[in-house]
């Protein structure tokens, strides 16, 4: 007679036969390919009818504008500048900031538009000082600035900030800003009367050329409104008063250039919404609209996208998963009570259905994105990311929908009905990341926090800026746990599924 197997030679032959069962089974072999499949051409349909918002239009869409570090950004506000070479800084005070935004009026007729300026400014307005590669959308550059609700900042290349001086200004409380320029090193400051200063921040901005542009800037972004669910903007502009104007270094010390970076021009040649510039007895009145600052996934296509179909192909996989929990194979059936041997199965089956599901999945994900992308970059409106962005997304949806696979067997292990096993994974799953995409309600962002469902964070390409304006929702693309953090969460559901699995013996086999 055939000695027992014990240890890992044990192990390693069921891990053999859960193979052979999974491979021979005709219903899981063809569950895991429309399941791929789903991942992928659902996706991509749904790039097709969502993702292309330029297709059929009547203009071209312009490519996303890119940072220094491969980010989308907006990039456009009024500059008075003047060119700075080599070492120098800048220092002014800033005594007013107001502004002005359009409202709708409550009782206006929604068939006619009837748009009205009234006084505000915008939170994240900014006004401030600035070194800037050159006038160049995108260019490196580092700021100090005052906002309109968030007090001084520097940032720098659009996606760094760091806080000042805390509070508004106005002429009896003004504040002042100073940045300076050591090769590439850049350090700002903030004062409240100029003869006590604080070093708010240091940066280094690699690759700045040795003449650089620096001088005056105003901002404000749009003003975030959301009907329905669907987020839009409505014009701002700020207006900032500077005087004590000094430029240190080697400048022209001539009349001051202005430019209205990245103003729209509208058909008749005239620009949309432009900035100005008051020069009276060295004092400066600016004004301007628009915003320094990452993009974020407002108003442009995100990767994930190409992944919706990712939901159908989870939810295959998890009636494959919970099918497979309860097939016999050569090594026999799983044993009722808790024992090595029952240990040894359920794990051999989550490593092989783990193995499986991660590997078909990746193969759709990487279609769905790459040819998604595609379709979205020739239409305009897509929203670049880094290559290592792109990787998570892909390898972080294949892990996600591989765990929740592993999750399902759990679950069929545990539940005596192969239905019972099915609804509870589907509900825990999948309708949490579903209620949250049609209900705005905070309930669903718990759900997305505390359930299994949180896993889904792996797809969010976009990170979400404190200092951008944005409709932070699943729909908008954002998720209320970080990448990781949401995969983390749908890991230990899994563990402590399969741990209960393992170790809880089943009353009845199915």
């Amino acid at each position: 007679m055939e000695p027992k197997r014990t240890g890992r030679d044990g192990f390693a032959h069921v891990l053999r036969a859960e193979w052979t069962t999974f491979r021979k089974g005709h219903v899981f072999l063809i569950g895991m390919v429309v399941a791929a499949l789903a991942t992928a051409l659902l996706g991509l349909c749904y790039v097709a009818v969502n993702g292309m918002p330029c297709a059929g239009a009547s203009t071209v869409c312009s490519p996303a504008l890119v940072g220094p570090d491969g980010e989308a950004v907006d990039d456009k506000f009024y500059f008075v500048y003047q060119p700075l070479a080599g070492n120098g800084s800048i220092t002014v005070r800033l005594t007013s900031m107001t502004g002005e935004f359009a409202y709708v009026p409550p009782n206006a007729n929604p068939n006619v538009p009837s748009l009205v300026l009234v006084p505000g400014v915008q939170p994240w307005a900014k006004a401030g000082v600035i070194i800037k590669a050159s006038t160049t959308q995108g260019s490196p550059y580092t700021a100090m600035m005052l906002t309109g609700s968030h007090g001084v900042r520097m940032q720098d290349n659009f996606t760094q900030d760091i806080a000042g001086l805390p509070g508004g200004v106005s002429s009896t409380s003004p504040r002042w800003l100073r940045l300076t320029r050591s090769d590439y090193t850049l350090t700002g400051y903030d004062s409240t009367d100029g003869t006590q200063w604080t070093r708010v921040g240091t940066v280094q901005l690699a690759g700045l050329p040795a003449t650089v542009q620096v001088g005056l800037f105003v901002t404000s972004p749009c003003v975030l409104t959301v009907s329905e669910g669907v987020g839009g903007c409505r014009y701002t502009q700020a207006t900032a008063v500077f005087d004590h104007v000094s430029l240190q270094g080697e400048a022209p010390r001539g009349a001051w250039s202005r430019d209205d970076v990245g103003v729209t021009i509208d058909p008749n040649g005239k620009p949309h919404h432009p900035g100005s510039l008051v020069e009276s007895g060295g004092t400066f009145t600016v004004a301007g609209n628009g915003d320094i600052a990452p993009r974020g996934a407002k108003g442009g296509r995100t990767i994930e996208l190409t992944l919706r179909g990712a939901v159908a192909g989870l939810i295959v996989v998890i009636v494959v998963a919970v099918l497979f929990v309860t097939a016999e194979s050569p090594s026999g059936r799983i044993p009722k009570r808790a024992s090595p041997q029952r240990r040894r199965v359920l794990t051999a089956k989550a490593l092989v259905l783990g193995v499986v599901t991660f590997t078909t999945q990746l193969l759709a994900a990487v279609i769905a994105v790459q040819l998604g992308t595609h379709l979205m970059l020739s239409n305009g409106g897509f929203l670049p990311v880094s290559f290592l962005t792109e990787w998570r997304v892909m390898v972080g949806t294949a892990a996600a929908i591989a765990v929740a696979a592993i999750f399902a067997l759990a679950l069929g292990a545990l539940f005596r009905r192969r239905v019972v096993a099915v609804a509870a994974s589907i509900a825990l799953t999948v309708f949490p990341f579903i209620f949250a995409f049609v209900n705005l309600a905070p309930v669903s962002q718990w759900l997305l926090r505390i359930t299994p469902a949180a896993g889904f964070a792996i797809q969010q390409s976009i990170p979400a800026y404190p200092q951008v304006a944005d409709l932070y929702t699943p729909q908008a693309g954002y998720y209320p746990l970080a990448p990781w953090a949401g995969f983390a969460v749908l890991c230990g559901y899994t563990v402590f599924a399969l741990g209960l699995a393992i170790f809880m013996p089943r009353r009845r086999e199915t």
